[in-house]
């Protein structure tokens, strides 16, 4: 028992022994005070940060650079070119051929076309239209199907149908 009291005394008298009524000083570094600037300098110091803050003109001289707003991919249509000593069939592009009447029999099927220089012939399937060599492909009661091979952007050749309808408003 006494060694539990002689423990708790020294205990007691390190924690009492520690608290004292002075305030821990911390040691600070020291700052060294900057040597006294002169006025002058100081005004031109001043006069070159006013300088600087003061917006500068800018211009944009946009040539020899492309639209930032425009597309990066360019999509262009090609007009085929215009073959010469072509029949007149694979002389128009199918967008300037208009379709004006179907007829039909038991065993066949024809279409009556305009073409811009408003010459009309009839067709039938498997005939050769436009500046890509279009073949037709079907007729039917109401339209015309027209299979041409174009490029598309990557070189590649692939089948592009057409379609022209017979409309029953037209004159």
């Amino acid at each position: 028992m006494r060694k539990i009291a002689l423990i708790s005394i020294i205990c007691l008298l390190l924690l009492l022994g520690a608290c004292s009524k002075e305030p821990v000083s911390v040691k600070r570094p020291r700052v060294k005070k900057a040597a006294p600037v002169e006025v002058k300098e100081k005004q031109q110091q001043t006069v070159e940060t006013e300088d600087s803050l003061q917006p500068k003109f800018y211009a944009y001289d946009p040539r020899g650079r492309r639209d930032p707003f425009l597309s990066l991919v360019k999509f262009s249509k090609k007009k085929a070119e215009k073959k010469k000593g072509a029949p007149p069939l694979e002389s128009f592009s199918l967008e300037e051929i208009r379709l004006l009447a179907i007829a039909s029999d038991k065993d066949d099927s024809y279409a009556l076309i305009l073409l811009p220089n408003q010459k009309s012939f009839t067709i039938r399937k498997g005939a050769v239209l436009g500046l890509e060599g279009g073949k037709v492909e079907e007729i039917s009661a109401d339209k015309i199907v027209i299979r041409e091979y174009v490029k598309d952007f990557r070189g590649n050749i692939k089948p592009k149908d057409t379609v022209l309808k017979l409309h029953k408003g037209e004159e």
